[in-house]
C-alpha cells in the first residue's frame, strides 16, 4: 500500500522500555516495532505486543518464548554478524561466539514456531546494499537447514499481514 510511505513515527518510553509506533497518515493503520538489544527489553517488548524485533543477537529463552507466544516477528539480521567473520576488523573469537549464539537462538525460535523474516541491516559494515539481502538469505538457510524456506516464508507472510 503506497500510503504506508507517509507515516508518523513516535517513540514511547515506559520506564526503561522504548517502543516505536508508526501510524500511516493515509490509511490510519498502526504498527509497532522495537530495535533494541538485550534480553529483558525484547521480552518486555514482546509481552507488550510489539509486532517485530530487529537484530536481537543477545536473546535468552524467556525472550524467545515471549516473542513466540505473542506472535512477534524476529528479523535477526544475521548478515550483520556473519559477514564480519574472517574480515579481521574485530576479534574473530568474539565474532564467532556472537554468531553461534545467534544461530542457536534462531534454531530454538524456529522450533518454537516463532515467526522469522529476513532483513539484512544493509549499509552496516560488511553488509553492502544489494548483496546484503542475498547474504541474509544464505545465513538463514545455513542456520535453519532443511525447511528454512518454509520458516522464512511464514515470517515474510506475517510481515505482509502486520505491516
Amino acid at each position: 500500500m503506497q500510503g504506508r510511505l507517509k507515516d508518523h513515527l513516535v517513540a514511547h518510553q515506559d520506564g526503561e522500555r522504548i517502543f516505536f509506533t508508526r501510524t500511516c497518515t493515509v490509511c490510519g493503520e498502526v504498527w509497532r516495532s522495537a530495535a533494541r538489544q538485550g534480553m529483558d527489553r525484547e521480552q518486555a517488548a514482546a509481552e507488550a505486543g510489539v509486532d517485530s524485533i530487529e537484530h536481537g543477537a543477545y536473546l535468552d529463552d524467556d525472550a524467545l518464548c515471549a516473542m513466540s507466544e505473542n506472535g512477534t516477528i524476529w528479523v535477526p539480521t544475521l548478515s550483520a554478524i556473519g559477514n564480519l567473520r574472517g574480515r579481521g576488523r574485530f576479534d574473530e573469537g568474539a565474532v564467532s561466539a556472537i554468531h553461534e549464539s545467534a544461530v542457536q537462538n534462531l534454531r530454538r525460535f524456529a522450533q518454537m514456531g516463532g515467526l522469522i523474516a529476513p532483513g539484512s541491516d544493509a549499509g552496516a559494515w560488511a553488509v553492502p546494499h544489494g548483496s546484503g539481502g542475498m547474504d541474509e538469505y544464505a545465513h538463514l538457510a545455513h542456520a535453519l537447514g532443511d525447511g528454512w524456506e518454509g520458516v522464512v516464508n511464514s515470517g515474510t507472510d506475517a510481515v505482509r499481514t502486520k505491516f
